[in-house]
Protein backbone atom coordinates (compact mmCIF):
# COMPACT_ATOMS: atom_id res chain seq x y z
CA UNK A 1 0.00 0.00 0.00
CA UNK A 2 3.00 2.40 0.53
CA UNK A 3 4.23 1.54 -2.64
CA UNK A 4 1.23 3.68 -5.11
CA UNK A 5 0.89 6.47 -1.89
CA UNK A 6 4.71 7.19 -2.54
CA UNK A 7 4.98 7.06 -6.20
CA UNK A 8 1.61 9.18 -6.36
CA UNK A 9 3.49 11.81 -3.86
CA UNK A 10 6.58 12.12 -6.17
CA UNK A 11 4.38 12.90 -9.66
CA UNK A 12 2.15 15.32 -7.51
CA UNK A 13 5.69 16.94 -6.17
CA UNK A 14 7.13 16.85 -10.18
CA UNK A 15 3.59 18.17 -10.97
CA UNK A 16 4.04 21.33 -8.53
CA UNK A 17 7.46 22.03 -9.96
CA UNK A 18 6.59 21.46 -13.43
CA UNK A 19 3.79 24.55 -12.65
CA UNK A 20 6.23 26.73 -11.43
CA UNK A 21 8.77 26.03 -13.90
CA UNK A 22 6.40 27.07 -16.61
CA UNK A 23 4.64 30.12 -14.47
CA UNK A 24 8.21 31.67 -13.92
CA UNK A 25 9.65 31.01 -17.43
CA UNK A 26 5.95 32.56 -18.68
CA UNK A 27 6.54 35.66 -16.66
CA UNK A 28 9.91 35.79 -18.15
CA UNK A 29 8.61 35.56 -21.74
CA UNK A 30 6.08 38.53 -21.14
CA UNK A 31 8.49 40.90 -19.75
CA UNK A 32 11.00 40.64 -22.17
CA UNK A 33 8.31 40.45 -24.80
CA UNK A 34 7.27 44.10 -22.67
CA UNK A 35 10.70 45.27 -23.27
CA UNK A 36 11.28 44.37 -26.63
CA UNK A 37 7.99 46.03 -27.93
CA UNK A 38 8.44 49.56 -25.50
CA UNK A 39 11.78 49.73 -27.54
CA UNK A 40 10.71 49.20 -30.86
CA UNK A 41 7.19 51.93 -30.11
CA UNK A 42 9.34 54.36 -29.15
CA UNK A 43 11.68 54.41 -32.14
CA UNK A 44 10.31 55.93 -35.44
CA UNK A 45 11.01 53.93 -38.66
CA UNK A 46 14.24 54.49 -39.96
CA UNK A 47 15.63 56.02 -37.47
CA UNK A 48 18.12 54.14 -34.54
CA UNK A 49 17.43 54.74 -30.66
CA UNK A 50 20.77 57.03 -29.11
CA UNK A 51 23.56 54.52 -27.86
CA UNK A 52 23.41 53.95 -24.12
CA UNK A 53 24.01 51.06 -21.44
CA UNK A 54 21.04 47.58 -21.39
CA UNK A 55 19.07 47.80 -19.12
CA UNK A 56 16.79 45.53 -16.66
CA UNK A 57 13.40 44.83 -17.18
CA UNK A 58 10.62 47.01 -15.71
CA UNK A 59 13.79 48.38 -13.33
CA UNK A 60 16.35 49.94 -16.51
CA UNK A 61 19.42 51.54 -15.32
CA UNK A 62 18.29 52.46 -11.88
CA UNK A 63 20.68 50.06 -9.95
CA UNK A 64 23.43 51.44 -11.88
CA UNK A 65 22.32 55.33 -10.53
CA UNK A 66 21.82 54.25 -7.08
CA UNK A 67 24.88 55.93 -5.62
CA UNK A 68 26.37 59.83 -6.81
CA UNK A 69 24.36 59.50 -10.40
CA UNK A 70 25.77 62.31 -11.78
CA UNK A 71 29.04 60.59 -11.20
CA UNK A 72 27.85 57.40 -13.00
CA UNK A 73 26.03 59.59 -15.92
CA UNK A 74 29.52 61.68 -16.91
CA UNK A 75 31.38 57.84 -16.76
CA UNK A 76 28.29 56.69 -19.19
CA UNK A 77 28.89 59.84 -21.48
CA UNK A 78 32.57 59.06 -21.68
CA UNK A 79 31.93 55.80 -23.30
CA UNK A 80 28.31 56.76 -25.20
CA UNK A 81 28.94 60.13 -26.10
CA UNK A 82 27.87 63.37 -25.61
CA UNK A 83 23.73 61.92 -26.50
CA UNK A 84 22.89 59.08 -25.18
CA UNK A 85 20.10 57.26 -23.95
CA UNK A 86 19.38 55.71 -20.01
CA UNK A 87 16.26 53.66 -18.76
CA UNK A 88 14.81 54.71 -15.87
CA UNK A 89 12.23 51.91 -15.14
CA UNK A 90 10.19 51.64 -17.95
CA UNK A 91 11.02 55.26 -19.66
CA UNK A 92 13.83 56.15 -21.56
CA UNK A 93 15.60 59.44 -20.53
CA UNK A 94 17.93 61.45 -22.91
CA UNK A 95 21.11 62.32 -21.53
CA UNK A 96 23.03 65.47 -22.82
CA UNK A 97 26.56 66.00 -21.85
CA UNK A 98 28.84 68.75 -22.75
CA UNK A 99 28.92 72.43 -22.98
CA UNK A 100 28.01 72.51 -26.68
CA UNK A 101 25.61 69.96 -27.13
CA UNK A 102 23.58 71.78 -24.27
CA UNK A 103 23.86 74.81 -26.48
CA UNK A 104 22.76 73.10 -29.27
CA UNK A 105 19.55 71.84 -27.45
CA UNK A 106 18.66 74.50 -24.89
CA UNK A 107 19.49 77.57 -26.74
CA UNK A 108 20.10 76.57 -30.57
CA UNK A 109 16.92 74.35 -30.75
CA UNK A 110 15.08 75.55 -27.75
CA UNK A 111 11.44 74.97 -29.23
CA UNK A 112 12.21 71.66 -29.85
CA UNK A 113 13.06 70.78 -26.13
CA UNK A 114 10.91 73.05 -24.62
CA UNK A 115 8.21 70.79 -23.50
CA UNK A 116 8.05 68.58 -20.38
CA UNK A 117 8.09 64.85 -19.96
CA UNK A 118 3.96 63.62 -19.21
CA UNK A 119 5.21 62.26 -15.61
CA UNK A 120 2.33 60.71 -13.35
CA UNK A 121 3.31 62.92 -10.46
CA UNK A 122 2.94 65.96 -12.61
CA UNK A 123 -0.88 65.70 -13.14
CA UNK A 124 -1.54 66.74 -9.57
CA UNK A 125 0.36 69.80 -9.83
CA UNK A 126 -2.61 72.53 -9.57
CA UNK A 127 -5.11 69.27 -10.88
CA UNK A 128 -2.71 68.72 -13.95
CA UNK A 129 -2.99 72.20 -14.88
CA UNK A 130 0.26 74.05 -14.69
CA UNK A 131 2.01 75.71 -17.22
CA UNK A 132 5.26 74.75 -16.04
CA UNK A 133 4.83 71.54 -15.32
CA UNK A 134 1.83 70.28 -18.11
CA UNK A 135 3.71 67.99 -21.35
CA UNK A 136 1.73 70.33 -23.52
CA UNK A 137 3.41 72.99 -25.29
CA UNK A 138 0.86 73.39 -28.36
CA UNK A 139 -0.71 76.99 -29.29
CA UNK A 140 -2.94 77.66 -26.21
CA UNK A 141 0.02 77.08 -23.96
CA UNK A 142 1.86 79.17 -25.97
CA UNK A 143 -0.88 81.86 -25.77
CA UNK A 144 -1.00 81.57 -22.11
CA UNK A 145 2.71 81.13 -21.78
CA UNK A 146 2.78 84.70 -23.55
CA UNK A 147 -0.07 86.11 -21.07
CA UNK A 148 1.97 85.14 -17.87
CA UNK A 149 4.68 87.49 -19.36
CA UNK A 150 2.75 90.03 -20.59
CA UNK A 151 1.13 90.05 -16.71
CA UNK A 152 5.08 89.70 -15.04
CA UNK A 153 6.10 92.91 -18.00
CA UNK A 154 3.23 94.88 -15.89
CA UNK A 155 4.39 94.53 -12.81
CA UNK A 156 7.83 95.16 -13.72
CA UNK A 157 7.21 98.90 -14.31
CA UNK A 158 4.44 99.53 -12.02
CA UNK A 159 5.40 102.95 -10.17
CA UNK A 160 6.56 102.50 -6.55
CA UNK A 161 4.54 104.62 -4.28
CA UNK A 162 7.42 106.25 -2.77
CA UNK A 163 10.47 108.16 -4.42
CA UNK A 164 13.43 106.09 -2.85
CA UNK A 165 12.76 103.34 -5.95
CA UNK A 166 12.37 103.32 -9.72
CA UNK A 167 8.93 100.50 -9.41
CA UNK A 168 7.30 98.77 -7.07
CA UNK A 169 9.29 95.67 -8.16
CA UNK A 170 12.55 97.42 -6.91
CA UNK A 171 11.16 98.39 -3.64
CA UNK A 172 10.13 95.07 -3.02
CA UNK A 173 13.67 93.75 -3.27
CA UNK A 174 15.57 96.69 -1.79
CA UNK A 175 13.58 96.45 1.38
CA UNK A 176 13.90 92.67 2.10
CA UNK A 177 17.97 92.51 1.24
CA UNK A 178 18.14 95.64 3.45
CA UNK A 179 16.57 93.39 5.85
CA UNK A 180 18.15 90.42 5.40
CA UNK A 181 22.13 92.64 5.42
CA UNK A 182 20.78 93.81 9.05
CA UNK A 183 20.19 90.60 10.17
CA UNK A 184 23.17 88.75 8.68
CA UNK A 185 25.25 91.50 10.90
CA UNK A 186 22.95 90.89 13.62
CA UNK A 187 23.70 87.28 14.10
CA UNK A 188 27.37 87.84 13.28
CA UNK A 189 27.60 90.01 15.90
CA UNK A 190 25.58 87.83 18.39
CA UNK A 191 27.05 84.59 17.38
CA UNK A 192 29.87 85.23 15.07
CA UNK A 193 28.54 82.48 12.43
CA UNK A 194 25.59 80.79 11.24
CA UNK A 195 23.92 79.18 8.67
CA UNK A 196 22.52 81.32 5.94
CA UNK A 197 20.04 79.07 4.16
CA UNK A 198 17.15 79.21 6.33
CA UNK A 199 17.24 83.14 6.56
CA UNK A 200 17.74 83.21 2.46
CA UNK A 201 14.83 81.45 2.03
CA UNK A 202 12.70 83.21 4.35
CA UNK A 203 13.51 86.32 2.58
CA UNK A 204 13.49 84.51 -0.82
CA UNK A 205 9.96 83.96 0.20
CA UNK A 206 8.88 86.94 1.49
CA UNK A 207 9.71 88.73 -2.07
CA UNK A 208 7.94 86.58 -4.00
CA UNK A 209 4.83 86.70 -1.87
CA UNK A 210 5.15 90.42 -2.38
CA UNK A 211 5.90 90.53 -5.71
CA UNK A 212 2.39 88.20 -5.88
CA UNK A 213 0.43 88.91 -3.57
CA UNK A 214 1.17 92.38 -2.63
CA UNK A 215 2.12 91.51 1.26
CA UNK A 216 5.21 91.71 2.99
CA UNK A 217 5.58 89.78 6.30
CA UNK A 218 7.59 89.79 9.17
CA UNK A 219 9.97 87.13 9.06
CA UNK A 220 8.20 85.44 12.55
CA UNK A 221 4.45 85.06 10.40
CA UNK A 222 3.00 82.04 10.59
CA UNK A 223 1.27 82.64 7.34
CA UNK A 224 5.22 83.26 5.64
CA UNK A 225 6.15 80.24 7.84
CA UNK A 226 3.90 78.08 6.34
CA UNK A 227 4.40 78.79 2.88
CA UNK A 228 7.90 78.63 3.35
CA UNK A 229 7.48 75.02 5.25
CA UNK A 230 4.68 74.51 2.03
CA UNK A 231 7.44 74.64 -0.86
CA UNK A 232 10.34 72.79 1.22
CA UNK A 233 7.64 69.60 1.23
CA UNK A 234 7.20 69.91 -2.33
CA UNK A 235 10.89 70.51 -3.63
CA UNK A 236 11.45 68.13 -0.93
CA UNK A 237 9.51 65.18 -2.42
CA UNK A 238 10.15 66.24 -6.05
CA UNK A 239 13.77 66.43 -5.65
CA UNK A 240 14.16 62.72 -4.08
CA UNK A 241 11.82 61.62 -7.48
CA UNK A 242 9.00 59.71 -7.67
CA UNK A 243 8.98 55.93 -8.43
CA UNK A 244 5.82 55.59 -10.16
CA UNK A 245 6.88 58.31 -12.65
CA UNK A 246 8.84 55.38 -14.13
CA UNK A 247 7.78 52.20 -13.02
CA UNK A 248 3.85 52.28 -13.91
CA UNK A 249 2.83 49.35 -11.54
CA UNK A 250 3.66 50.91 -8.13
CA UNK A 251 1.24 53.78 -8.88
CA UNK A 252 -1.54 51.33 -7.64
CA UNK A 253 0.40 50.49 -4.41
CA UNK A 254 1.06 52.79 -1.15
CA UNK A 255 3.32 55.92 -0.86
CA UNK A 256 3.86 57.89 1.50
CA UNK A 257 5.98 60.35 -0.56
CA UNK A 258 2.93 60.55 -3.37
CA UNK A 259 0.26 61.10 -0.20
CA UNK A 260 2.40 63.66 0.63
CA UNK A 261 3.13 65.29 -2.60
CA UNK A 262 -1.08 65.10 -3.56
CA UNK A 263 -1.63 66.83 -0.03
CA UNK A 264 0.84 69.54 -0.53
CA UNK A 265 -0.67 70.60 -3.69
CA UNK A 266 -4.39 70.25 -2.30
CA UNK A 267 -3.36 72.68 0.41
CA UNK A 268 -1.09 75.11 -1.12
CA UNK A 269 -4.00 75.84 -3.92
CA UNK A 270 -6.84 76.08 -1.01
CA UNK A 271 -3.95 79.03 -0.15
CA UNK A 272 -3.95 80.12 -3.67
CA UNK A 273 -7.52 80.20 -4.27
CA UNK A 274 -7.68 82.26 -1.06
CA UNK A 275 -5.47 85.30 -1.84
CA UNK A 276 -6.59 85.29 -5.87
CA UNK A 277 -10.58 85.43 -4.34
CA UNK A 278 -9.53 88.52 -2.30
CA UNK A 279 -7.74 90.06 -5.04
CA UNK A 280 -11.00 89.67 -7.38
CA UNK A 281 -13.47 91.47 -4.50
CA UNK A 282 -10.84 94.15 -4.30
CA UNK A 283 -9.51 94.60 -7.74
CA UNK A 284 -8.80 98.44 -8.99
CA UNK A 285 -7.29 98.65 -13.08
CA UNK A 286 -5.88 101.77 -12.00
CA UNK A 287 -3.88 100.03 -9.28
CA UNK A 288 -2.30 97.09 -9.92
CA UNK A 289 -0.63 96.16 -6.94
CA UNK A 290 1.04 92.62 -7.36
CA UNK A 291 1.12 90.00 -10.15
CA UNK A 292 -1.92 88.72 -9.30
CA UNK A 293 -4.12 91.79 -9.93
CA UNK A 294 -1.95 92.21 -13.54
CA UNK A 295 -2.89 88.78 -14.00
CA UNK A 296 -6.80 89.38 -13.75
CA UNK A 297 -6.27 92.45 -15.75
CA UNK A 298 -4.96 90.13 -18.90
CA UNK A 299 -7.32 87.63 -18.50
CA UNK A 300 -9.74 90.80 -18.38
CA UNK A 301 -8.71 92.45 -21.38
CA UNK A 302 -8.69 89.15 -23.14
CA UNK A 303 -12.57 88.31 -22.44
CA UNK A 304 -13.44 92.17 -23.44
CA UNK A 305 -12.02 91.64 -26.81
CA UNK A 306 -13.32 87.69 -27.55
CA UNK A 307 -9.81 86.49 -27.58
CA UNK A 308 -10.82 82.41 -27.07
CA UNK A 309 -7.22 81.23 -27.98
CA UNK A 310 -5.88 82.92 -24.90
CA UNK A 311 -8.50 84.04 -22.54
CA UNK A 312 -8.30 81.66 -19.61
CA UNK A 313 -10.91 80.88 -16.84
CA UNK A 314 -11.00 82.86 -13.41
CA UNK A 315 -9.87 79.50 -11.56
CA UNK A 316 -7.03 79.25 -14.13
CA UNK A 317 -5.27 82.12 -12.77
CA UNK A 318 -4.73 80.31 -9.74
CA UNK A 319 -2.25 78.14 -11.77
CA UNK A 320 -0.56 80.44 -13.27
CA UNK A 321 0.07 82.44 -9.90
CA UNK A 322 0.99 78.97 -8.82
CA UNK A 323 3.62 78.08 -11.43
CA UNK A 324 5.32 81.81 -11.03
CA UNK A 325 5.43 81.15 -7.09
CA UNK A 326 7.36 77.98 -7.37
CA UNK A 327 9.31 79.11 -10.48
CA UNK A 328 11.26 81.90 -8.61
CA UNK A 329 11.57 80.07 -4.54
CA UNK A 330 13.88 76.88 -5.17
CA UNK A 331 15.99 78.51 -8.35
CA UNK A 332 16.36 82.01 -6.65
CA UNK A 333 17.00 80.53 -3.08
CA UNK A 334 19.45 77.79 -4.56
CA UNK A 335 21.76 80.62 -6.23
CA UNK A 336 22.02 82.76 -3.79
CA UNK A 337 22.77 79.72 -1.25
CA UNK A 338 25.46 79.22 -3.16
CA UNK A 339 26.52 82.87 -4.34
CA UNK A 340 27.32 83.38 -0.32
CA UNK A 341 28.94 80.11 0.09
CA UNK A 342 31.59 81.35 -2.68
CA UNK A 343 32.01 84.42 -1.44
CA UNK A 344 32.71 83.31 2.12
CA UNK A 345 35.14 80.72 -0.09
CA UNK A 346 36.82 83.39 -2.11
CA UNK A 347 36.92 86.64 -0.10
CA UNK A 348 38.76 88.69 -3.15
CA UNK A 349 36.12 88.18 -4.96
CA UNK A 350 34.07 89.47 -2.42
CA UNK A 351 36.35 92.54 -2.15
CA UNK A 352 35.76 92.74 -6.23
CA UNK A 353 31.89 92.98 -5.61
CA UNK A 354 31.94 95.50 -2.77
CA UNK A 355 34.22 98.06 -4.64
CA UNK A 356 32.13 97.69 -7.93
CA UNK A 357 28.62 98.12 -6.13
CA UNK A 358 30.05 101.11 -4.00
CA UNK A 359 31.07 102.90 -6.98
Amino acid sequence: AAGPEAAMAQVGSLGVISATEVLIAAVTFCLLLLLTQTRRQRVPQGLRSPPGPWGLPVLGNVLEMRKDPHLVLTRLSQKYGDVMEVTIGTRPVLVLSGLDTIRQALVKQAEDFMGRPDLYSFRYVTDGQSLAFSPDSGEVWKARRKLAQNALKTFSIAASPTASSSCLLEEHISMEASYLVTKILQLMEEKQSFEPHRYVVVSVANVICAMCFGKRYDHNDQELLSVVDMTKDFVDVAAAGNPSDFIPLLRYLPSHAMAAFKDFNKRFVRFLQTIVEEHYETYDKNNIRDITDSLIEQCMEKKAKGDGATRIPNEKIVNLVNDLFGAGFDTVTTALSWSLMYLVTYPNIQKRIQAELGE
